[in-house]
């Protein structure tokens, strides 16, 4: 039997060891390599069963952390996502009048769907789907040559900059960043969680008005809010989502949650302690009835603000995208530690934390991303190496 796919897997283990250096990295980065290893591992076995599919080293797509990225990636990076907000809607707009460019399909399927897809079996598998195909549109659509990159965010994995996100390069508010913290504007409490945390201590942040530096600092938010996380700023009135509503993107950087749940610690952990799926993606989206926000909503509230910080239109705000890709990249790392077992684990129901109850999620539901794609089941997404999916994370 000729293995074509073996010298191309085999070749990621050097890959591997030559990208990550224990002595220079963190927990995350650490598991991150071991699951390349195991992944790498697994597809020569597959090769030699005669089950490797078409996806192989020699045309993997490779996501970047947005530190990794050159000046010249990031801008290419914010230009095509300008791009997206330059072109019209495909939403019909009897379903959605405020849905006026390409980017508004995007945050409209996730403001329809944010009770079926948070809490549930497809949690994971649809935001994977979701980030893919928007990945996707900035290729196609707008000539954008790279992948989708993750957030350095509050730092590598979540941690290097915890402490200080206001000041971390990718919220500087310089040319090459994802825009900065929004202007300062006298707020009362940002609302995040049904918790008795509910309201981010100990003082509001330093931001809550517009954004005005940056690539986005132009940007209209055309949806929403249906959720207000910004008290005290009167301009920002509920609504179900769809109505046209044009109004600057604010934001309320906190390093109060960034301290407390996006560190390394804090990611290693998560996929260090919890081998079952249930667990894993619990905790990774919050344990609210303890006031934990999880690394999932603490990403978001660390930006925070309008529409940042609104569980439906959150994707409003463009760095969703970066964050879900690090919420991806975690559950592809978690996965890789153990990919037999791992690889289809599902868990869950179909509506938001059972509420109201339904029945159980299953690798043969469909992942719906409205006028953006055709639905696809689960099962094509629990792998980024197999079915329409062909992409790593380094």
């Amino acid at each position: 039997m000729r293995l074509q796919h073996v010298p191309a897997w085999a070749s990621l283990l050097a890959l591997t060891s030559a990208t990550y250096q224990p002595a220079s990295t963190f927990g995350t980065d650490l598991l991150a390599a071991k699951g390349l290893i195991n992944l790498a591992v697994h597809g020569i076995e597959q090769a030699a069963q005669g089950k490797q599919g078409s996806c192989t080293l020699a045309n993997v797509a490779i996501r970047k952390e947005w530190g990794m990225l050159s000046n010249t990636e990031r801008k290419s990076y914010t230009d095509a996502v300008l791009c997206l907000m330059s072109k019209p809607s495909k939403t019909n707009p009897s379903e959605a009048p405020g849905a006026k460019t390409r980017y508004d399909d995007f945050t409209w399927t996730h403001i329809k769907q944010t009770l079926s897809i948070h809490g549930t079996a497809n949690f994971l598998s649809w935001h994977r789907w979701y980030t893919y195909i928007f990945e996707k549109a900035l290729r196609e659509e707008c000539g954008y040559q790279g992948y989708q990159p993750y957030c350095k965010c509050f730092g590598r994995n979540w941690g290097r900059w915890a402490n200080d996100p206001v000041n971390s390069p990718i919220f500087d508010g310089g040319p090459y960043s994802m825009s900065g913290n929004g202007d300062y504007v006298a707020h009362g409490c940002t609302y995040a969680i049904p918790t008795n945390l509910n309201c981010i201590p100990p003082v509001p942040g330093q931001g809550g008005g517009c954004v005005t530096t940056g690539p986005f600092k132009n940007i209209t938010v055309n949806l929403g809010p249906v959720v207000v996380s910004l008290n005290g700023i009167p301009e920002l009135v509920p609504n179900n989502g769809s109505v046209w509503n044009p109004r600057c993107m604010r934001r309320d950087i906190s390093s109060w949650v960034a301290t407390r749940w996006t560190s390394d610690a804090v990611s290693t952990a998560l996929i260090n302690d919890y081998s079952d799926i249930y667990w894993f993606q619990k905790y990774m989206q919050g344990d609210f009835v303890n006031g934990d926000y999880g690394v999932h909503t603490a990403g978001h509230f660390t930006v925070g603000g309008d529409p940042g910080g609104d569980i439906f239109a959150s994707p409003g705000d463009p760095m969703f995208w970066l964050h879900h890709a690090q919420v991806d990249r975690t559950w592809w790392i978690w996965q890789n530690q153990d990919i037999k077992n791992r690889q289809n684990a599902i868990s869950g129901t179909i509506t938001l934390d059972n509420i109201p109850p339904s029945r159980n999620g299953t690798l043969d539901d469909l992942l719906d991303v409205g006028v953006n794609a055709s639905p696809v089941p689960i099962s094509s997404m629990m792998s980024t190496t197999a079915g329409p999916l062909c992409y790593i994370y380094l």
